[in-house]
């Protein structure tokens, strides 16, 4: 792509982006909806003026790191390790459930190859962690208990999903699975999850420490956006999703995270939480977190290219529809696996559907090897829009019927 071009494109996005979400919001709509909407827009299904460019997706990558990063510092790991029995419940109903429904309906209604029906299975698997996120803000629930639930089962949610789509890769391209390289890849990723954010936590004491004493601005803000990429590098470098490094390193500088040191019974360090340092990085990272993240569901919506669609086909839409239960049934069940009220297994269970970028990543693997024709392709880009559009809509309408009831 010429500069100039990346220029027109990135304020092309960048406008289309606030206008919908401002439009969306002014009706009641949750915003990311509109954003949504404005990659369909301005992407291949309608006007056309932006591809889903390299360079873009980039962006868009640092969008959705970012917004990792605010949730890790709103995450209270007291609270997500309480819930941690039943996020890991419902992450593993919502991976397995779809996975195993997906599969059936491919190859026993519809008899296709059992690698087909393998990669359809793994589309139905994923939740956009992003998606769920942007939209418990929107409707002001992101610190609600079920919202630590979904957070914690989406980021599980994640991991398996990088697992499954690396087995199934290996068992497109070579066709043959490794457990060995399976395993590690597994291994490799829990260590960094377990590790990271106890080594972020060191580094932001020593960010804490060197901009009390810098001598121009902005320390606290460049380190910060370093340590950030840098854990991003390193999530990738270990086989996990990058968003994981952004999480990593927003718990590091959440006011509620701190460890100890213990040797024997006595504690001999102790790394408490900074709230002071927390709340000014927040306040410098949020203008950054609200102009990136937006690229990021934009550029959702361009890479939906509706026009890639046989409307007439009648497989199509018999294939569409089947997954489609599959898809909202599976992910809306894993909410009712666990013990809890049943309004919080209700927004559970819908905060679990959206698929977004994750579904999107399968289908299109499946496309470009060869594995998916265009009809199987275009069925799932159906279903990958229809859980991805629904859900907030859902969310909003049984939050309000809720607040109504009380």
């Amino acid at each position: 792509m010429e500069l100039h071009q990346f220029f027109l494109f990135l304020a092309i996005i960048l406008i289309a982006a606030r206008l919908l979400s401002e439009t969306a919001a002014r009706f009641g709509i949750p915003s990311v909806i509109g954003e949504l909407v404005a990659g369909l827009l301005i992407g291949p299904s309608l006007l056309g003026w932006v591809s889903p460019d390299t360079t873009m997706k980039l962006l868009a990558e640092i969008g959705i790191i970012l917004l990792l990063f605010e949730v890790g510092m709103d995450t209270d790991l007291s609270r997500l390790a309480r819930s941690g029995g039943k996020s890991v419940a419902v992450a593993l109903t919502g991976f397995t459930l779809p996975f195993a429904l997906g599969y059936a309906v491919s190859t026993w209604l519809f008899n296709l190859p059992e690698l087909t029906a393998l990669f359809i299975g793994g589309t139905l698997t994923a939740t956009s962690i992003g998606i769920t996120v942007r939209v418990l803000e929107d409707l002001g629930k992101r610190h609600s208990d079920e919202a630590q639930i979904v957070i914690g089962a989406a980021v599980l949610d994640d991991i398996l999903g990088v697992l499954v789509l690396a087995l199934l890769y290996q068992f497109a391209v070579e066709h043959q699975v490794s457990t060995r390289a399976v395993s590690e890849v597994g291994l490799y990723i829990l260590l960094f999850m377990l590790l990271a954010p106890l080594v972020a936590k060191l580094a932001s004491m020593l960010i804490e420490h060197l901009d009390e004493r810098a001598a121009t601005p902005g320390l606290l803000l460049t380190m910060a956006l370093s340590l950030i990429l840098l854990f991003s590098w390193l999530a990738h470098a270990v086989g996990a999703p990058e968003i994981m490094g952004g999480f990593a390193a927003g718990l590091a500088f959440s006011q509620h995270f701190g460890f100890r040191l213990w040797m024997g019974k006595r504690p001999a360090l102790e790394f408490k939480p900074s709230p002071k340092l927390a709340h000014r990085l927040e306040e410098q990272m949020r203008p950054l977190i609200h102009t990136f993240s937006p690229l990021f569901f934009v550029m959702v919506g361009v890479s939906l290219n509706l026009n890639a669609i046989n409307w007439d086909s009648a497989f199509i839409w018999e294939l569409a529809a089947l997954l489609l239960l599959v898809a909202f049934l599976g992910k809306f069940i894993s909410g009712f696996c666990i013990r809890e009220s049943r309004r919080n297994q209700m927004a559970v269970g819908l905060s679990m559907v959206p698929r977004g970028e994750v579904g999107l990543i399968f289908a299109q693997l499946g496309f470009s090897q060869g594995i998916f024709d265009g009809e199987l392709y275009a069925a799932l880009l159906i279903v990958i829009a229809i859980t991805t559009m629904s859900p907030p809509f859902l969310l909003k309408w049984f939050y309000r019927s809720v607040d109504r009831a009380q």
